[in-house]
């Protein structure tokens, strides 16, 4: 991919694009944004399930890589980023109530508790700007749709009431992209890591990689393979299967944008830049 193909916001700072979000002005889906800093999934939960939700993300870091918490009411979220509002600066949040998604909104000023915990949880989009500035192409940014995400047969270490599959991302790539995805997302574990899976979906119970248990379906063309990332939406997937009273959660693909950079962000990239033969 060349520097005139990359996504608009993709040399934006972490705080424009949560201005964007905050006007209402950006669009839903924050992939190719603010490269070089860490995007987040969010979920948010009273206090009193704070402490085991927080056991259950160090319990399960490939799935849910803890990025940072709010402390009980505080939306500013002051680790997280300057100027930061986590009623308003994502593009679009899920309401749950016993399990059940119940609201869409693009803010949450309306539902907001003292007594809610923010967690920031590490996404897929963090490394997914690095294979693009490393000149790795991906499909769905070549077609404008997202990602297709999966629930696996495998279990999340569950914690009190947590627990739930773990859901899985796919990219298809050839093979020799398949090394750098592999290489460069291993060295962000905040954005999940390196795979959990290449080329046997089957292995991870997925039966028909054509229907997507979220997003929309993929092309894997003939000289390709799936390649599998674990995924921040497997909250979702745990809080459909536990059943809190109340939880508010990021739609998926529309992140939290932070001011957390990635460790070594320009030496990775120049690293990896260069073609493997």
């Amino acid at each position: 991919m060349n520097l005139r193909s990359l996504p608009p916001y993709f040399h934006a700072l972490p705080r424009d694009v949560r201005r964007l979000c905050r006007a209402n002005r950006a669009h839903t889906i924050t992939s190719g944004m603010a490269a070089g800093y860490i995007q987040a999934n969010l979920v948010i939960l009273p206090a009193d399930q704070a402490r085991q939700f927080e056991e259950f993300c160090e319990k399960n870091p490939k799935s849910c890589p803890l990025v940072g918490m709010s402390a009980p009411g505080d939306w500013s979220a002051p680790a997280l980023g300057q100027d930061l509002d986590i009623r308003t600066d994502l593009p679009l949040y899920r309401v749950w109530r016993d399990g059940v998604l119940v609201a869409e909104v693009t803010d949450i000023a309306s539902f907001w508790r003292d007594d809610l915990v923010a967690f920031a949880l590490g996404c897929s989009f963090s490394f997914e700007n690095a294979l693009l500035a490393c000149g790795v192409s991906m499909r769905h940014f070549e077609t404008g749709q997202g990602v297709s995400m999966y629930r696996t047969n495998i279990a999340c270490t569950p914690v009190g009431p947590f627990s739930g599959p773990v859901v899985v991302s796919m990219r298809p790539f050839r093979s020799k992209d398949i090394i750098k995805a592999t290489e460069i997302s291993a060295m962000i574990p905040l954005a999940h890591g390196g795979p959990v899976q290449i080329g046997f979906p089957e292995e991870i119970g997925i039966t028909d990689i054509a229907t997507p248990d979220y997003g929309v379906a993929t092309e894997i063309k003939s000289d390709e393979l799936p390649v599998f990332w674990a995924c921040g939406v497997t909250p979702q997937a745990v809080l459909d299967a536990s059943r809190p009273a109340f939880a508010i959660t990021h739609a998926p693909g529309a992140m939290l944008v932070t001011d957390i950079a990635i460790p070594d962000y320009d030496r990775l990239v120049k690293d990896f830049s260069v073609p493997i033969i």
